[in-house]
């Protein structure tokens, strides 16, 4: 529904590169030292850059595939069977979300400074919103400030959750700009930060259920102390950064969701080579377990459902703009992720014990994507935008 013939045709050629190149990498990658693996990762996008299957979100003038949204929505299922597919073709989170951002928003001389050098897989970024004092449900409410002085805006904040900001070359920060304004949601500004700045600082990786991560694989806890930019480092408007973060948010939740599908379709075709091959009994095997055939069954329909509903948004986008599909966007967060943990919960009950050892990668699923029902808004967030939405319908 709605994928063009070319995403069509690049669909195979994308999953037999992460068969042949990128899963090889993947225990050692994620469960070792993932730094240690990075000149073997680099030499893989250089191999992605060579078949032409590097960064299919860009426009081609940029380097890119030029895939629509839907298109790339589809490339992007794929990508998620590995923790490390959209990292080798580098439209990886948050560095997807900040070249989609800084693409349409930035200065030229922004673009040219940080934007291009992303695009071309040299550097990597951050994004540095969510503050530990602070709801991260409700973003109106931030401590981090930017106060002009002269030409330079001088910031002050504490952030966490910046991921891949271990070894990034930049962030892009949300901070207050304009406290006094009427309109709570043009107080803030969004601000492009080197991090060799001197007032910067990486606190820690945060450990998410005891995994600390590194590089690209973290999450991390920062502070800006009399952190100096040149004004020239704003990102559109000052009071813009709301504005812009939703901007950044609708195609990312497209993004998050097809990633969260393509996991799930790992999992399942796990689930199902588990219950094949483990036997009971001599002759009978888990696969002829009712339970567990419900559970196959469940799934299937569960990830064929929440596919149809993601691509469908995703065009909803495309045609309308993300404000016409505020509700579909909130619809896809929470019913996804609702599946997502479902499916990697079942796949991890069929495995049994090997299930919750580092011996396959649904141990690292299961800690780094419970987070996926909490960031870019709780599920009960968006729940209750969709209630709303259909309770005014009905009251007329």
């Amino acid at each position: 529904m709605f994928v063009s013939d070319k995403a069509l045709e690049l669909v195979p050629r994308y999953g037999a590169f992460l068969e042949k190149h990128i899963i090889p990498l993947e225990q050692g990658a994620i469960y070792g030292s993932f730094r240690a693996h990075l000149p073997a990762l680099q030499a893989l996008r250089a191999k992605a850059k060579e078949e032409g299957l590097f960064a299919p979100h860009l426009p081609v003038s940029h380097g890119g595939l030029g895939l629509s949204l839907v298109d790339f929505a589809s490339i992007s299922e794929v990508l998620g069977t590995s923790p490390l597919g959209h990292y080798v073709f580098n439209c990886n989170a948050p560095d997807i979300g900040n070249m989609e951002l800084m693409h349409q928003f930035a200065s030229p001389y922004l673009q040219e400074k940080y934007l291009r050098p992303l695009e071309r897989g040299e550097i990597r970024s951050c994004f540095a919103m969510t503050e530990p004092e602070h709801a991260g449900s409700n973003p109106v409410h931030m401590s981090t400030t930017a106060v002009r002085d002269g030409d330079e805006y001088v910031i002050n904040g504490h952030k966490w959750f910046t991921s891949s900001a271990d070894g990034a070359s930049f962030t892009i920060v949300m901070a207050v700009t304009n406290p006094s304004a009427e309109n709570k949601y043009e107080r803030a500004s969004m601000i492009v930060v080197p991090l060799d700045n001197p007032g910067y600082r990486m606190i820690r990786n945060i450990p998410i259920m005891g995994d600390e991560g590194e590089d690209y694989l973290s999450h991390s806890e920062v502070e800006f102390v009399n952190c100096r930019v040149p004004v020239s480092h704003l990102i559109g408007t000052e009071g813009s950064g709301f504005t812009l973060a939703q901007v950044r948010l609708g195609p990312g939740r497209i993004h998050h969701c097809m990633r969260w599908i393509g996991i799930c379709e790992r999992a399942l075709g796990m689930m199902c080579d588990r219950a094949i091959e483990r036997e009971l009994n001599p002759g009978h095997s888990l696969a002829m377990q009712q339970t567990i055939q419900n559970w196959i069954a469940e799934s299937a329909a569960e990830i064929k459902a929440s596919r149809l509903l993601v691509l469908n948004t995703a065009h909803i986008i495309e045609k309308k703009g993300a404000k016409a599909a505020k509700e579909d966007i909130s619809t896809i967060k929470f019913y996804v992720s609702d599946v997502l943990m479902k499916v990697i919960d079942r796949a991890i009950q069929v495995h049994g014990g090997l299930g919750i050892t580092d011996d396959t990668l649904l141990s690292f699923w299961y800690r780094h994507e419970r987070g996926a029902r909490i960031y870019d808004g709780p599920d009960e967030v968006h729940k209750s935008v969709l209630a709303k939405s259909i309770l005014k319908s009905r009251m007329g």
